[in-house]
């Protein structure tokens, strides 16, 4: 079974145009919260994700920010670990100076 030219073309245009639609959900679940990025991630196939489309790189770029070293943290709040209620950075650098500390020292 031979497929014509004009079959052929509608063919990889339908897969390209799914591809791109493929990979611009990906693009926009890095650029959304955690929350959100995990959800779509959570249906998403996984050989798909990871080998169709360029993560590691769609990743780096989504996710490098904007901030430098020196620069001032912005104003985020927690959860208290007794979840009792949340603390906010800038009450916090009000009254002292704090240093954030993100990693592990094991």
């Amino acid at each position: 079974m031979r497929l014509s030219r004009p079959l052929l073309t509608r063919l990889l245009t339908v897969l390209l145009v799914a591809y791109i639609a493929f990979v611009g959900l990906i693009w926009w679940a890095m650029h959304q919260p955690p929350e959100t990025f995990g959800r779509v991630m959570s249906h998403m196939p996984v050989p798909a994700a990871f080998v169709l489309a360029p993560f590691e790189t769609m990743w780096t770029h989504a996710r490098a920010g904007t901030l430098f070293a020196g620069d001032p943290a912005p104003d985020f709040s927690l959860m208290k670990l007794d979840k009792t209620e949340r603390i906010q950075l800038s009450s916090l650098t009000a009254k002292q100076p704090v240093v954030l500390v993100f990693g592990s020292y094991t």
